[in-house]
């Protein structure tokens, strides 16, 4: 039986090889209609990517490097679950994913031979050094979550600032004037832009934070449960305290119930993200939700143009998040 290649299916599909390749390997610039066209004689024709040959030909190895700001000690696991299923779901068929720290491959290095291509999400300005290394070896590359100075690399983030603005300005028209906070990880630029728009709503509202109601934390279940402890056991508690992501608000929630505080009865709590979870809690988690699935695709978009050679522009945006009310946040105001 003679085999099936691409040039099979492209005579089949009465299209250019090029045009096939592109569709099996995802890429944007195939309309879906044809994509879906070509997949589908594909499959009828029995048509098997050698990918081990392929990697020899093309001295690819199917490999996409994943690279998180300290994975140990910062980056929230629920995040990095949601970055790692939504990347696997848009990376073209054949790609596998490698998980690591920029923190750990800043000291053992890169090779250029490990990787077809990377997608780097930042936190932290510390990351620069290590992106400029990656530019440096010319590996196709696609930053995200973190807005970047440099104009010449692909880069799609959240607006953090506006996401908390938006959220703490929804629990003052709820009727609240006291408020607490647990703050994110040191040094992650979206702990700064929330806290930052967390006091600039506060400033502008004529709405009240002590010294006591501020606790930091590290964007993990056990420091927003520490940090909530910590803030009930003040002479006086904020009616509304936001957890500024998630996984601490989980903390956070729990702390209170340990502490006989139910909520939203006796305090509210609002987090950041709009993790899976967020909506299973009890009660459910009045938060935002971060645009991880629209971010994460138009990542890798741009990651498989250049993977295929596509003479694609550098794509730089910002997409703004969306608040999501639920049952966390009691109204005061009548």
């Amino acid at each position: 039986m003679e085999e099936v290649t691409i040039r099979t299916i492209a005579k089949r599909a009465n299209v250019s090889h090029t045009t096939v390749s592109r569709a099996l390997n995802g890429s944007p610039l195939v309309k879906e209609a044809t994509r879906r066209r070509i997949q589908e004689l594909a499959d009828e024709l029995g048509y098997v990517p050698n990918l081990n040959a392929k990697g020899l030909v093309e001295k690819h190895s199917f490999l996409i490097g994943v690279f998180f700001s300290e994975l140990e000690n910062g980056t929230s696991p629920s995040f990095l679950v949601d970055v790692i299923n939504r990347a696997k779901a848009a990376l073209p068929a054949g790609y596998s994913l490698s998980l690591d720290s920029i923190e750990a491959l800043s000291k053992a290095g890169v090779s250029r031979q490990q990787y077809d291509g990377a997608i780097v999400v930042s936190q932290s300005r510390a990351d620069d050094p290590f992106i400029e290394t990656l530019m440096q070896r010319h590996l196709p590359l696609v930053v995200l979550n973190r807005r970047i100075d440099r104009k010449d690399v692909s880069n799609f983030a959240p607006d953090d600032y506006l996401g908390a603005k938006r959220l703490v300005e929804y629990a003052v028209r709820m009727g609240h004037h006291e408020f607490g906070i647990i703050s994110g990880a040191a040094g992650f630029v979206s702990a700064v832009d929330r806290e930052r728009a967390f006091d600039d709503v506060l400033a502008a509202k004529n709405g009240v934070t002590k010294p006591e109601w501020r606790r930091a934390g590290d964007y993990l279940p056990e420091s927003g449960y520490n940090a909530m402890r910590e803030i009930l056991s003040a002479a006086s508690i904020p009616t509304c305290v936001f957890a500024t992501n998630d996984d601490m608000a989980v903390g956070a929630i729990r702390a209170c119930q340990d502490l006989g505080y139910q909520v939203p009865a006796d305090i509210s709590v609002i987090g950041y993200d709009d993790m899976s979870h967020a909506q299973y809690l009890l009660p459910r988690l009045t938060t935002v939700r971060k645009p991880t699935d629209e971010i994460v695709q138009a990542g890798v978009a741009a990651l498989t143009a250049q993977l295929t050679g596509d003479d694609q522009p550098v794509e730089q945006r910002i997409i703004d998040p969306t608040v999501i009310i639920r049952d966390s946040v009691k109204r005061l105001r009548k």
